[in-house]
Order: structure tokens, then sequence, then C-alpha cells
């Protein structure tokens, strides 16, 4: 999921001078999750931005901001509240605003900062796993990615930093090809640890990024 969070409220209303009629559009996957952009969050930004000065001429939390015919759906659904607003304040992910930006030409702005693709641990408590390189070598390292868990990226063996299994870069957190080295150990499978892998192919994610399914 991605994981987002709220701007600084002054941010937003910067963002909104200029607009005093504003529509809010909220999310009901990741942002939802991430208590950013659900129904509550949306209505606790509909409340502050009328003590601010604003009108809300109306609201929406789409089922998924980033599914670009569904959010234009959804905003033609609400025809003239949203005709009537200055600005669209999206809380979603930044996939979920160019979805909405992309549904017609009212002025839209982003509510959230989208911070990275995450798991979730336990309610409200977010890691970055994976960095979405288009390049995974989760096979050969037991499921955890060092890319994006060690902090230097290190593809083949940890640094000489590590001390007694833990990150140089961060006491408190066990050094990735640690952790790598114990789940292969628990496998039987530290032969794997011979291999080398050789430097990641960037070509393997160009930008932007696209993907049909075949049908």
């Amino acid at each position: 999921m991605i994981v987002s969070q709220q701007k600084p409220f002054a941010e937003i209303l910067a963002a909104l001078e200029g607009s005093p009629k504003v529509f809010l559009i909220g999310c009901a996957k990741c942002a939802t999750v991430c208590k950013s952009g659900g129904e509550e969050q949306v209505w606790q930004m509909q409340e502050a931005l009328v003590a601010a000065g604003k009108e809300v001429t109306g609201s929406t939390v789409i089922d998924e901001a980033c599914h670009m015919l569904r959010s234009a759906r959804d905003l033609r659904a609400k025809g003239e509240m949203v005709r009537e607003a200055d600005a669209l304040l999206v809380m979603a992910c930044g996939a979920g605003v160019q979805s909405v930006a992309a549904s017609g030409s009212k002025r839209t702005l982003a509510a959230l900062d989208s911070l990275f693709l995450g798991n979730i641990k336990r309610f409200g408590q977010f890691e970055q796993k994976c960095s979405l390189c288009g390049d995974c070598q989760l096979t050969e390292t037991a499921g955890i990615c060092p890319v994006t868990v060690c902090p230097k990226g290190l593809l083949n063996g940890p640094c000489g930093g590590m001390t007694d299994g833990h990150c140089e870069a961060d006491a408190e957190a066990e050094c990735a090809w640690y952790q790598i080295y114990v789940r292969l150990r628990d496998q039987n499978a530290t032969d794997r640890l011979r291999a080398i892998a050789p430097p990641k192919d960037f070509s393997r994610t160009p930008k932007p990024g696209r993907l049909t399914l075949e049908k």
C-alpha cells in the first residue's frame, strides 16, 4: 500500500489562497488505512476549512482514487458540487491526485505527502519493504529486500560497519544481510550467499512505467 500523511494545514491553506470554494476527495483504500484521507479525515478537513473561512461545496471518498475511470465517474456523479468549487483538494496519494486532475480542467491540489510503498506491521505502523525497482532479488535473498531494507542498498552481503548483527546507520535496526543470513541458515540454504549479484539493471524501470495485462 502507498503510505501517506497529511501536509501541514497551514501549507494546505496557503495552496488554497484565491480558491474560496473547495470540493474534497478522499480515498477508501490506502489513505483510509493510513488515516490520512478516509471518511473521518475528509470530515475533519471540512470542519477545519469551514473554520478557516472556506466554503466546502461537497465531498466524496473514491473507492480507489488511483483508478482513473472510477475517479472520473465518481466526480461526474457529484455534478454541480464539483462545478461550483474553485479547487479540488485530494486526500489521496500522488497517483490519486493525478487521476483526479486528469478527469477535468478544475484546479487540483494535493493534501497529502506520499511517503513510500509500505507493509502494515500492525494497526497504525508501517514499514518500507519494497522500492519497486523492477528487478526483484527476493528469491535469492530469502524474501528480504536488501535494496530497501539495507540503508546502503547493498546487493552482496553486509558492509564493514555491521556490528553484532546491527546496522551502523541505525543501531536499533538489525542489518538486512544479517537477517538474510539467519533466514537462509534456518532454511539450510546458506550456499545461496556464495552467488554474486550483478549491478542493478535500472533499465528495467523506465519512467514513466507502463504495464498492459494480456487478455
